[in-house]
């Protein structure tokens, strides 16, 4: 059978260092039929010029700031392949990314997304800690989500592959998802066909500060990520809504924001081990094993003293 077309879209903002080795590993997959896209979303630094080197081999489209989902957006809206990759500036892929999720969505005609595993790395690219998502979720997943509110082992990114049909299904990236367009397609697409998992790290995940995940929780940062999850869930309930599906996600479920938020306003004794038993039996974490140990800690680690309670004594 024919290698379906391939459209790898990548969204840049401020990663001069960095673009050229996502594209330079684009460059040198294995995959026949491909096409590059790049979208600067108004950048200042020098990306530009690194961008304007790679001459007919890379489509690049520059437009004002907007935001990644816009950028995402135009490049979609530019694309002509069959299956849309996405791509960081700043991460990069394995030489055989591509070949292996087009063959990933011939073997699952009802597949609308398929992902990988990806290796985070520090700046300089040195590989640190295990590959993610360490769970791995195949299948229908939408029965999942309605009872996790949506939560699951999710892909970054970079990780991400869709059908173009169910883009077209879907409709273009909420522009409100400036910085976090993963949370759309992994939220949306399990509703809209089978997701599919391959378990090698065929991508690269480079942590830095810019990313939207810190080594160490704040309040502010606390605060941010609980108004980014409810925010995703109500743009999710709006969709399944207008596109008449019956499943409706409830906030009660979302165990992580629960977690989150017993952090910021503190907890007791009772408070902890009740959070402890309900990790035990949330749907968002396949594995039990891990659900166990995560349940365990979570609450473990949750204070009496909040965050917020400490920032204001802190203040006096």
């Amino acid at each position: 059978m024919e290698q379906p077309a391939l459209s790898v879209l990548i969204n840049n903002y401020n990663y001069a260092r960095f673009v050229g080795r996502a594209i330079d590993s684009v460059l040198s997959q294995d995959a026949r039929n491909v096409e590059i896209i790049v979208v600067d979303d108004g950048s200042t630094d020098q990306s530009r010029s690194v961008l304007e080197a790679y001459d007919s081999r890379v489509k690049v489209i520059f437009q004002e700031n907007a935001g990644q989902a816009a950028a995402i957006n135009t490049a979609v809206g530019s694309s002509m392949g069959e299956i849309l990759c996405f791509l960081d500036a700043d991460d990069w892929w394995a030489s055989s990314k591509l070949s292996a999720t087009a063959a990933a969505f011939r073997a699952n005609p009802q597949a609308s997304l398929v992902y990988h595993r990806l290796q985070p790395t520090l700046v300089d690219g040195t590989p640190t800690s295990k590959p993610i998502p360490r769970s791995l979720c195949s299948g229908a997943l939408s029965p999942l989500l309605t009872r996790s509110a949506g939560w699951w082992p999710f892909p970054m990114t970079s990780a991400i592959a869709v059908r173009r049909s169910a883009w077209n299904a879907a409709g273009s990236i909420p522009e409100q998802f400036r910085i976090s367009a993963d949370a759309w397609l992994v939220g949306i697409y399990p509703f809209l066909g089978d997701v599919i998992a391959m378990p090698d790290p065929l991508g690269f995940y480079r942590i830095h500060n810019n990313n939207w995940y810190r080594a160490t929780e704040d309040a502010t940062t606390l605060r941010r990520r609980m108004t980014h999850w409810q925010q995703t869930l109500e743009a999710t309930n709006l969709f399944l809504s207008a596109h008449k599906l019956p499943a409706r996600l409830h906030l009660r479920d979302h165990y992580p924001y629960r977690i989150a938020s017993a952090k910021l306003q503190g907890a007791d004794a009772r408070t902890r081990f009740k959070l402890a038993v309900e990790g035990l039996f949330f749907a968002g974490e396949p594995n039990l094993l891990r659900r166990m140990r995560d349940s365990l800690r979570w609450a473990h680690g949750l204070s009496r003293l909040g965050l917020d309670v400490g920032l204001s004594e802190a203040t006096k």
